[in-house]
C-alpha cells in the first residue's frame, strides 16, 4: 500500500464514519480504564453487560476497593478470566488511591505501572480519554496491518510503529477506532467481507473467492 492509497483508505473510512467511538461504555476516565482492563480476551458486548451492573454501585477506585475481591468478582463473573481481572482491578484501584489521589494518570509510564495495564491498554486510555494519537494494536489492528499492506509486521509493536509512521497526521487520532471497527465488522479474521468493503480497491489483499450470490 503506497502513500496515495493510504490517504484514500483513511479518507474513505472517515467519510463513512466521521467521528468513530469505542464500543465500550463509560462515563469517566476511570470507568474507561476499568472497562479496557476487563476487556482483555473478552468482547466489548460482554464487558458492557458486566460494567452496567458494576458501575451503578462502584464507579470509582475507592468504591471498588470497598466491594472487596468477592464482591467485585460477583459483578464481573460473566467475563472471561474474571478472577485474575478482579485481582488486577482491585490492585490498580489501591495504587490509584494511594499514589495518584484516585485519579487516572495521563502518562504512559504511570499507566503501565498499574497491574494488568500493558502497552495496548495504556494506548487505549491515552487515545480515547486524552486524545493522544496512539495506536492500540489488538488482534484486529494486527490483522489489518498485515493483510491490507498498511503496516506489515511480525509483532504488535512492529505493526504499531509502522502505523504511527505511515498514517497521515490528520487521521491519527481516530485511526485506531476506524481500524478496529473495520476489522470487527468487515475485514474479519476467517472470512473478510471484501465484496462489502469500501476500501478494497486500495487494499493489498486479494480474495480467493467471489462474493456470495
Amino acid at each position: 500500500m503506497n502513500n496515495a492509497q493510504i490517504e484514500t483508505f483513511f479518507a474513505t473510512l472517515k467519510a463513512a464514519n466521521p467521528q468513530p467511538q469505542t464500543e465500550l461504555e463509560f462515563a469517566s476516565v476511570f470507568e474507561l480504564l476499568a472497562a479496557v482492563l476487563l476487556s482483555a480476551q473478552a468482547t466489548d458486548v460482554s464487558v458492557n453487560k458486566a460494567t452496567r451492573r458494576l458501575f451503578v454501585v462502584a464507579n470509582t477506585p475507592r468504591k471498588i476497593l470497598n466491594l472487596g475481591l468477592e464482591g467485585l468478582e460477583q459483578h464481573i463473573k460473566t467475563i472471561g478470566l474474571y478472577r485474575s481481572k478482579a485481582r488486577h482491578l482491585l490492585e490498580t484501584c489501591r495504587i490509584l488511591v494511594e499514589h495518584f489521589g484516585g485519579v487516572v494518570p495521563r502518562t504512559r509510564e504511570a499507566l503501565e505501572s498499574l497491574p494488568g495495564v500493558g502497552r495496548k491498554t495504556a494506548n487505549v486510555v491515552l487515545n480515547v480519554a486524552f486524545g493522544e494519537p496512539t495506536m492500540a494494536v489488538d488482534t484486529h489492528l494486527f490483522r489489518l496491518g498485515n493483510r491490507t499492506g498498511l503496516a506489515p509486521g511480525k509483532t504488535p509493536r512492529e505493526v504499531e510503529d509502522k502505523l504511527l509512521k505511515r498514517i497521515p497526521a490528520a487521521y491519527l487520532v481516530d485511526a485506531h477506532h476506524w481500524l478496529i471497527l473495520h476489522g470487527r465488522y468487515i475485514c474479519q479474521a476467517r472470512k473478510p467481507l471484501c465484496w462489502q468493503c469500501a476500501v478494497s480497491a486500495v487494499c493489498d489483499f486479494k480474495p480467493k473467492t467471489a462474493a456470495p450470490a
